[in-house]
Formats: C-alpha cells, structure tokens, sequence
C-alpha cells in the first residue's frame, strides 16, 4: 500500500472517531478546544492563568499532550481539576484516538468546558480532528511575523489567533502588525488577541471570549 493512501486510511479512521467524540460532547453539553503552538509559545502557563481564574466549582478538565514526561499535567493539577497527561512516545501530533482512550472513566456529564494542550508543533496537529469544536493557535511575538505564511494550515483551521508574549515586545523584532495581516491574509475570520500571561495583559479578553463561545 502506497504512503498517501494510508494516509488517508489513518485519517479517515481519525476522522470517524473525532466525530464520535464530538457527538458525546454535544451530548453532555461540554465545549471542547484545541490549543495548538510551537513549543515553548506559551499554552501551558496560558493554561495555568485561565485555571487560576475559575471558581473551584468549574466543571473543567484538561488533558495535556507531550512526546515525553508529565511535566505539563503536574504543573495544572496544582489547580484542583481533573488533568490527564496524554504521553505520545514520540508522535508529534495527539490523535481522536488517543483522546478517547484519555476520556476513558472520566464521568463526561461532570464537565462542561474540557481543554486540550496538543504537542508542540505547527504542522503535524493541524490535520487530525480531535473533536474540538474550535482550534485556538497561539504564536509568540519570540518567534517570525510571519509564521501564518509559512505554516498556512493551522492558521486557516483557527478560529483563534492568541499573540502571546506580548510584555517581551519591547526587546525582539517582531512586528505585530504584520503578524495580524498574515494571519487575516490566510483565515479573513480569524480572531485574535494579544496577550501577556507574566503581567495579564489581555487575559480578561481571553477569558470573555472563552465563555463568549460556551455560550
């Protein structure tokens, strides 16, 4: 069998499992993101401030992908909410699959906002469905303005620019500006916001269009 259409076998697989997926969080009426970046952009510390800011009886969950170590899970469950590490043993991407193993136990009818930190990487996440109802993409102003150019497919698949980092403006070259026209050249749609998880700057605005969208 020829590499492309496995390719397609797996994502198709992919693809009904993720719809199966959707269909129970539409059911017990749960929002679900999917929180892509390169690594080091910021997701997990973005993660920490958003769970800080919920009452303790929110009814949310995260699960949290990485290729290796528990790192990320243990640093969120300080926050007293069910957190599942998803280690990926060197798959650069988290699947439906994996998802719904990672769901497993967990009493679905509990939770209404559930959260998915994917694995550091711009390309691989993009193509697999994990049932989310909206991907959020988040790039750092460390990093090129001209990321939604070079990697198109996340940026068109958002519904969500984050520019996070925003407090380290001040010291890298990295024209803001420029960052938002490249991503409304790929995704016209796209909302975006700019935040700073050290000092808070945009938190609030992040945090009202979380439960703008829970709506």
């Amino acid at each position: 069998m020829s590499q492309v259409p496995l390719e397609r076998k797996v994502l198709s697989e992919n693809d009904r499992i993720a719809a199966a997926l959707r269909e129970e969080f539409r059911r017990h009426g749960i929002f679900c993101l999917n929180l892509i970046s390169s690594p080091g952009a910021g997701k997990t510390l973005l993660l920490e401030k958003t769970l800080e800011s919920f009452p303790a009886d929110e009814r949310v969950a995260v699960l949290t992908g990485d290729i290796q170590t528990d790192n990320d899970a243990r640093r969120l469950a300080r926050y007293g909410f069910p957190v599942r590490q998803i280690t990926t043993a060197g798959a650069c991407h988290l699947d439906a699959r994996m998802v719904e193993r990672h769901l497993a136990n967990w009493d679905l009818a509990s939770l209404g906002l559930l959260l998915i930190e994917n694995v550091g990487n711009l390309v691989c996440p993009t193509s697999y469905d994990l049932g989310e109802h909206a991907k959020v993409v988040i790039l750092s102003v460390t990093e090129g303005d001209d990321k939604p150019l070079k990697y198109p497919g996340i940026f068109h698949r958002a519904r969500l620019l984050i520019l996070s980092k925003i407090d380290l403006l001040p010291y890298v070259p990295f024209d803001i500006a420029a960052a938002r026209e490249n991503a409304r050249r790929i995704n016209p749609s796209i909302e975006i916001l700019e935040v700073s998880s050290t000092t808070g700057e945009g938190l609030d605005a992040w945090r009202a269009w979380l439960a703008s969208q829970r709506v």
